[in-house]
């Protein structure tokens, strides 16, 4: 059975971000397809798509490596979250489905459940999913392309800390909800826009070392990991 590219350029990503694979470091097809159990086909493919999306750069007579953004890359990262995140969040309240009310109304309640709770551990998992949820709700599917994208470039060059008080963020997410619930575009646009301004400082460069990568072997399923 063969393998979809992109559940390999889902994996490869992934492994980019967690930072298996370091900034600068050398992919090779052959090392690739042996570490995730696929032909070089799939993999081939995958790479290109990480090219074009600026987590992979090929340089002539080296080959496939993992790119090096610099500090002002990162910077800008922040910058285009602060400006598509509120839109994406108006875009929301124009076009959101019954659907997308009710898996985000879920999702406040469980992230206000642990905050009171003080299970912290699954805030940012959640975190993730409900601003997923918002992107999916803008019923654009480019908007929605270049959010994720940002997302995973975002988690790859920041490490965040947890909010100080989660429960006031989990306070943002349900106004921002009741916002686009009333397809009030303009303030799910501006609590959106303070919700990522709030959240700015608590991101922290990753430090872009050269360690070894990881050795061990990761098949990839048809299914692919969660994106």
């Amino acid at each position: 059975m063969r393998i979809p590219a992109h559940s390999v350029c889902t994996a490869i990503r992934d492994d980019i971000v967690s930072g298996v694979y370091a900034r600068g470091a050398r992919l090779t097809e052959e090392q690739l397809a042996r570490r995730y159990g696929v032909s070089r086909v799939p993999v081939r493919e995958a790479l290109r798509t990480l090219e074009s999306e600026g987590f992979v750069v090929t340089r002539r007579h080296a080959g496939a490596q993992v790119a090096e953004p610099g500090e002002q890359e990162a910077a800008d990262l922040l910058d285009m979250r602060s400006l598509l995140e509120p839109l994406g969040a108006a875009r929301a309240a124009q076009r959101r489905t019954e659907a997308h009310l009710k898996v985000l109304r879920g999702l406040v309640r469980l992230g206000q459940e642990r905050a009171r709770g003080g299970r912290g551990e699954d805030l940012a998992a959640l975190g993730g999913w409900f601003h997923e949820t918002l992107a999916q709700a803008s019923g654009s599917p480019p908007l929605t392309a270049l959010l994720t994208q940002l997302r995973h470039k975002i988690a790859w060059m920041y490490a965040v800390e947890p909010a100080e008080r989660p429960a006031e963020t989990w306070a943002e997410h349900g106004a921002i909800v009741d916002a686009v619930a009333r397809r009030d575009a303009e303030r799910a646009r501006a609590l959106t826009a303070l919700h990522v301004e709030r959240a700015l400082p608590r991101h922290r460069p990753k430090q872009g070392d050269r360690a070894r990568v990881r050795v061990s072997q990761h098949a990839v399923h048809s299914a692919g990991p969660r994106n």
